[in-house]
């Protein structure tokens, strides 16, 4: 059961794939906000994953994210994140990430408790 102040924790090493530069958000060779959005849902999605009724999923609908502090590669970024509200089937989680230097983002995201079929359905009607 889903419950607020649930926690959960990832690690991703930055390689040359995630950068600015590789995902062409930017000229650098450090980690692009893109990326690091990316693996703040991955956070959220994994923590409540084994919470869902079967044949239920989340997808996200909301971030707001601010990107602090540039991280190189060959570091490594880990996402906290927290399940802070539960309203219905919308979740909102706040979410920290860190490399060896500190604190380099933090978010809010939600996301919606979906039902697969109906949801893949209706994104495949598009495509009729």
């Amino acid at each position: 059961m889903l419950k607020e102040n649930l926690k959960y924790q990832e690690s991703f090493p930055v390689l040359k794939e995630h950068t600015a530069k590789n995902v062409q958000s930017g000229g650098l060779d450090v980690l692009a906000s893109p990326v690091l959005i990316s693996w703040m849902e991955k956070c959220a999605w994994q923590s409540v994953l084994p919470f869902l009724e079967k044949g239920t999923d989340t997808v996200g609908t909301f971030i707001e994210m601010k990107h602090l502090s540039p991280t190189p590669i060959g570091q490594t970024v880990k996402c906290t994140c927290a399940l802070i509200d539960i309203q219905e089937k919308q979740l909102t989680f706040e979410i920290q990430a860190c490399d060896s230097a500190g604190i380099i983002g933090k978010a809010i995201h939600k996301r919606f408790i979906i039902n697969i079929q109906s949801f893949q359905k209706k994104a495949n009607l598009k495509s009729s």
